[in-house]
C-alpha cells in the first residue's frame, strides 16, 4: 500500500515566488505595542510550509535572527535551500512533512513562528500538528503570525469553489495537467452563471468573484482552489482549535484593520464597543466587514505594558520610507472604501522622513514640534502609511550592519537569476529586516551597475541584449512590444525613470 505524501496539498504545479511581509518579525512591534503589549526578542524564528522560501531567505539575510522552516514539497524546498546556500545566512530548510518537522529534537525554542497561507489548505490531522507545535515550541512571549481564509466572508463563493473543483476532478480529462482541467472548471462555472441559477440570483456577488479570480496567476488560482482540502473558518472556530497552545490574541498583523474610521461607520464602532467580550467582538466585526482573509498576531503569555512604558517604547520604535516621497499618494482604503489622508499630518510627517533614513517616532515627534501634530496623529500616520505600502519598520544600525553581507549576496544573487525570469520581485533589506518590490527589469539594471555600466542607456542594452538572446520581448499595456527599437526605447524609459527616483531609495535601504 502507498501513501499519499501530499495529504491532498496540490503539488503538480509549482507555486508562486511570493513574498509576505508579515512574516518579518519586526512587523509585529509597532501593532503590538499600540495595543499596549510588551515586545520579545527575536532570537530563533520559524516559517512553517514556506513554499518557494522567498519570504524565509530574505527575512534570513536581512535580520540576525536564526531561522528555521519546512515546506514538505522536495523542488520547492531545494530552490529555497539553493537561494539559502547563494545568501549564507544559515537558515535550517527541510523538506519535511508537518508531522515530521514538529517532533525534531534538535529544534530550538522560537521567538516567533509563521504561516501564510497555509492553514486553509491542510487536513484536521495537519492543523492538530501544528497547534501542539506551537504549544511546544513557541516561547513565553513569543509571537505567532497567521492567516487563513475567513467566514463569514468566504461563505457564498466556497460553493462555487466546490463546484469548480468537483468538475476539474470528476469532469477533467484523465491525462491532461491540472492547468487544463482548472480551465476547463473555470469556463464551466463562466457557463453556470451565464443561465442566471437561482444561487447566483441569492448572491449577485459571485459573477465579479469569479471575474477576478480569473485575472490572478494560474499557478495561484491553483492552490487557492484546487486543492483537496479548503476550510474558511469563522474566528471563534478558529480561536477555539488554537486554545490548547495557551495564545492570546494581540491584534491584525494589517495595520489599516486598526484604522476603525478606514473600516467601520461611527453606528458599527459604537456596536463594538458595547461588546465586552474582545473575541466575540472580532466575530462580530468579520460579519460587519464581510471579511474574506485574516492576518493575525497571536502571543504566548502577553504582558501588558504601563501607560508610560508603553509610550516610551512605542516613541523608540524606527521607521522608514520606502516610497518615492513624490509617489505617495495620500489616499488609502479601507471596508468603507477610499478615504483621503490630511495633507496637514502626512505631509509634515512624509517631508520629514523624505531622506529615507530611518528615524524613531520620538525623532519624528521632535521634528514636527510647532506644528500642532500630535504623537497620537504620528502613530496613526505610522500604520496608515505603513498599510499603504509606503513605510516599514527599521531595523537598530548594529544590525543593519551585520545584515549588509548576507543582504548583499543575496540580492546579486537574485539580480542574476532575473536575467532569465521575472518570478521574483523582491530584494533584501537590511535597515527594514525584509523584502522590498524590485521588478525584473530593475533587477536587471543594477546588475548592470555592479558590471561597472553607469550610464541608463547602458542598463537598458543589457537587459535588451538579454531578452533578446532569450526571443522575449516587454509586453506594455497588455500588448506585446515586437519592435526591437520600440522594446529598446522602453527599456531606455524604465532605466532614466529608475535612475532619477528608485535608484536613491534603493540606495538609502542598502538594497543597491
Amino acid at each position: 500500500m502507498t501513501t499519499d505524501w501530499t495529504h491532498g496539498y496540490r503539488t503538480d504545479i509549482d507555486y508562486t515566488y511570493g513574498y509576505y511581509g508579515e512574516l518579518n518579525p519586526l512587523r509585529a512591534r509597532i501593532p503590538l505595542l499600540n495595543r499596549g503589549l510588551s515586545l520579545p526578542e527575536t532570537f530563533n524564528s520559524c516559517e512553517l510550509g514556506f513554499g518557494q522560501g522567498i519570504s524565509v531567505n530574505i527575512h534570513a539575510a536581512a535580520s540576525t535572527s536564526a531561522w528555521y522552516g519546512t515546506d514538505f514539497n522536495p523542488s520547492q524546498a531545494a530552490s529555497a535551500r539553493d537561494i539559502c546556500s547563494a545568501a549564507g545566512s544559515g537558515a535550517k530548510l527541510y523538506d519535511e512533512s508537518f508531522s515530521d518537522f514538529c517532533v525534531r529534537d534538535d529544534l530550538p525554542e522560537f521567538d516567533f513562528i509563521g504561516l501564510h497561507g497555509i492553514w486553509t489548505w491542510i487536513s484536521d490531522e495537519n492543523r492538530a500538528i501544528i497547534v501542539e507545535f506551537i504549544r511546544k515550541k513557541l516561547k513565553l512571549g513569543g509571537v505567532l503570525y497567521i492567516s487563513y481564509n475567513t467566514l463569514p466572508g468566504w461563505a457564498v463563493f466556497s460553493s462555487m469553489r466546490h463546484i469548480m473543483r468537483e468538475h476539474a476532478e470528476v469532469l477533467g480529462a484523465e491525462g491532461r495537467g491540472i492547468l487544463s482541467r482548472m480551465n476547463g472548471a473555470i469556463d464551466f462555472a463562466e457557463r453556470l452563471v451565464a443561465i442566471n441559477p437561482a444561487f447566483v440570483r441569492a448572491n449577485p456577488q459571485v459573477p465579479e468573484r469569479l471575474k477576478k479570480m480569473k485575472e490572478h496567476n494560474r499557478h495561484y488560482v491553483a492552490h487557492e482552489y484546487f486543492n483537496e482540502h479548503f476550510y474558511p473558518m469563522h474566528f471563534s472556530s478558529f480561536s477555539a482549535l488554537l486554545e490548547p497552545a495557551k495564545l492570546q490574541y494581540a491584534c491584525s498583523a494589517h495595520p489599516l484593520d486598526h484604522i476603525d474610521a478606514l473600516n467601520l461607520s461611527a453606528e458599527q464602532q459604537q456596536l463594538l464597543r458595547d461588546i465586552p467580550d474582545p473575541m466575540f467582538r472580532e466575530s462580530v466585526r468579520d460579519f460587519i466587514t464581510n471579511q474574506q482573509f485574516r492576518r493575525d498576531f497571536w502571543v504566548k503569555g502577553a504582558r501588558r505594558l504601563s501607560g508610560l512604558e508603553q509610550a516610551e517604547a512605542l516613541r523608540r520604535e524606527r521607521v522608514v520610507l520606502t516610497a518615492d516621497r513624490e509617489d505617495v499618494s495620500l489616499k488609502v482604503t479601507g471596508s468603507l472604501g477610499e478615504a483621503n489622508m490630511s495633507e496637514a499630518v502626512y505631509g509634515p510627517v512624509l517631508d520629514a522622513l523624505s531622506d529615507h533614513k530611518p528615524k524613531s517616532l520620538g525623532q519624528i515627534e521632535q521634528a514636527l514640534k510647532g506644528k500642532e501634530i500630535n504623537f497620537p496623529q504620528i502613530l496613526q500616520a505610522a500604520m496608515v502609511l505603513s498599510g499603504a505600502g509606503h513605510l516599514s519598520a527599521a531595523q537598530d544600525d548594529g544590525v543593519i550592519g551585520k545584515a549588509r553581507k548576507q543582504t548583499d549576496r543575496l540580492n546579486a544573487h537574485l539580480c542574476q537569476k532575473a536575467r532569465g525570469s521575472g518570478d521574483i520581485s523582491f530584494l533584501a533589506s537590511p535597515v527594514t529586516g525584509g523584502g522590498i518590490a524590485v521588478s525584473r527589469f530593475q533587477q536587471i539594471f543594477i546588475a548592470a551597475i555592479a558590471q561597472g555600466r553607469k550610464q541608463p542607456q547602458e542598463w537598458a542594452q543589457m537587459a535588451w541584449d538579454l531578452l533578446a538572446a532569450q526571443g522575449q520581448r516587454i509586453i506594455k499595456d497588455g500588448k506585446t512590444v515586437d519592435s526591437p527599437d520600440d522594446n529598446l526605447a522602453e527599456l531606455q524609459s524604465q532605466a532614466k525613470a529608475f535612475a532619477e527616483k528608485r535608484l536613491a531609495v534603493l540606495k538609502a535601504l542598502q538594497v543597491v
